[in-house]
């Protein structure tokens, strides 16, 4: 990576990285499977995550990762709530719950936070910011070679889930970034038409 105050090149035409842009696509986190990036891998995901728009450089976002073992001990927390939430619902359904994070070898949850608005820099931009790090993320790992999705569910907005996770008073979870390989391709699905949604000031 950079070091500080190195000069960066200019922008120049690569057809590689525009084609990889043109054609990707998520892939579904049901159909990963191991293995997930080495942690030398994951620090690399991250450090590219991390170079976002940020205006004021706020780095008004965090991450909490999850491999191995946490991923179910994390799983029992979404359970244990939803249970709580579902006390009708059949046991199969809380188990389904339980292995949301089982999908993956490695998540990555994205925690928006938003830094005090007194230097100047709104929040939602903040916001917008923890949104360009969920994405650059897949950018990041699929251009490793593995398999990326990015999902909030339900319980990214359950107050004693985020509870807890950790998450501090303004806190909100951006996305869960799920990292593996895939045992299926995915297809193209429907795009928008940018003309229909584009206009030229004039």
């Amino acid at each position: 990576m950079p070091a500080l105050d190195d000069i960066m090149p200019l922008p120049n035409d690569q057809p590689e990285v525009t084609q990889f842009l043109k054609t990707r696509r998520s892939n579904m986190a049901k159909m990963m499977e191991g293995p997930g990036p080495s942690a030398t891998q994951l620090s690399e995901i991250l450090d590219i995550a991390a170079r976002v728009p940020d205006h004021r450089k706020l780095a008004p976002w965090r991450f909490i990762v999850f491999e191995g073992k946490a991923r179910s001990d994390f799983g029992q927390v979404i359970a244990s709530e939803f249970a709580a939430q579902n006390p009708d619902l059949p046991l199969d359904k809380t188990l389904f719950e339980s292995a949301r994070l089982m999908r993956a070898p490695t998540v990555v949850a994205v925690i928006s936070s938003p830094k005090d608005c007194i230097r100047g820099t709104p929040e939602w931009e903040q916001v917008l910011s923890s949104g360009a790090v969920c994405f650059n993320m897949l950018l990041a790992a699929q251009s490793m070679g593995f398999a990326a999705q990015w999902l909030t569910e339900w319980f990214s907005y359950n107050a004693a889930v985020l509870k807890k996770l950790g998450l501090a008073e303004g806190e909100k979870v951006a996305g869960f970034i799920y990292l593996g390989q895939t045992t299926a391709p995915s297809r193209e699905r429907a795009r928008p038409n940018v003309a229909d949604i584009t206009q030229h000031w004039v």
